[in-house]
């Protein structure tokens, strides 16, 4: 268990109450973080409703393929104490050193989906590095998707942070790497790991977690970098959130910004969900690259 943990139940409880999963699906999926009894409880007090789940398009304009020749793109071993894990490393072709962009995956591991966004990092003139967190439990291909989710909430806390460091190293350690440079993105849950691991890593100057989890007031004090928080104008639950971070991030003199976007719900960059809204996707990847160019450049 961690402290993502009760993060990642609501998400399933709120799937649920918005038709995007059946009582049993969600039952097996709750329970595998929390224990069948408990699992019974939190969804039985929870009304599903009867909305429909929305289908994403079969393809999005912002996608970058694999083989697109602006960018070098391919799995890698990360080193971590004790072994390696998996990871995904997108860079520009072009000669040069670029700024290191960590890229911080769902709660369904490095799916294609976030080795996209690393490409579309390296087209844009960032080297994306996307750690595999579930790289000790056998890696995400190998995983049932249904199982991802308690399996991130039963690892030991501290462990994706201490993961993301060890890919930075790694990162560092690129010839085609600025090692002074480095800024984060994360979704969701990997949204909360992106604020824990800019408040433990002072190298992190540019933070953007898209409706993410953010760190307790208490570690505000930590955070060095420039954080733009990206949140859905329909996603009620990370909403109540905001308040208290941007009071805390404004008592401790940090930089923030927060961008809402109206009409758009939970997870609404993942062109391969449900929830996509490409609007809101289009405008949140402009603001993102905009931040890094700032922060990084």
């Amino acid at each position: 268990m961690n402290d993502l943990t009760p993060y990642l139940v609501e998400e399933f409880l709120e799937d649920y109450e918005q038709g995007r999963l059946t009582r049993r699906d969600a039952l097996r999926l709750i329970g595998g973080m929390t224990g069948a009894a408990l699992a019974v409880q939190m969804v039985d007090a929870r009304a599903q409703t009867s909305a429909p789940a929305m289908m994403a398009p079969a393809a999005a304009a912002m996608r970058v393929a694999a083989d697109d020749p602006a960018v070098v793109a391919g799995s890698v071993k990360i080193p971590v104490n004790g072994g390696e894990i998996a990871g995904y490393v997108a860079h520009p072709a072009k000669p040069g050193r670029f700024p290191i962009v960590l890229v911080v995956h769902e709660n369904r591991g490095l799916t294609p989906h976030i080795e996209d966004v690393a490409r579309r990092l390296a087209k844009a003139g960032y080297v994306g590095v996307a750690p595999d967190l579930l790289s000790r439990e056998g890696g995400t291909p190998k995983l049932d998707p249904d199982a991802v989710p308690g399996l991130l909430g039963k690892q030991p806390q501290g462990q994706a942070v201490a993961d993301f460091q060890a890919a930075l190293t790694y990162a560092k350690t690129l010839p085609y790497a600025r090692p002074d440079r480095v800024g984060i993105v994360g979704f969701c849950f990997g949204g909360g790991v992106a604020w824990r691991m800019a408040a433990a890593t002072p190298d992190v100057v540019a933070v953007v977690p898209y409706y993410g989890q953010p760190v307790q007031a208490a570690d505000v004090p930590k955070l060095q970098g420039a954080v733009l928080a990206i949140y859905a104008g329909n996603d009620n639950r990370i909403n109540a959130m905001i308040p208290a971070i941007e009071a805390a991030m404004e008592e401790n003199h940090k930089t923030f910004r927060k961008v809402v976007y109206p009409g758009a719900g939970h997870a609404f960059n993942n062109d391969t969900a449900g929830s996509y809204n490409p609007e809101a996707a289009k405008a949140a990847w402009d603001e993102t690259l905009a931040w890094f160019g700032k922060y990084l450049s």
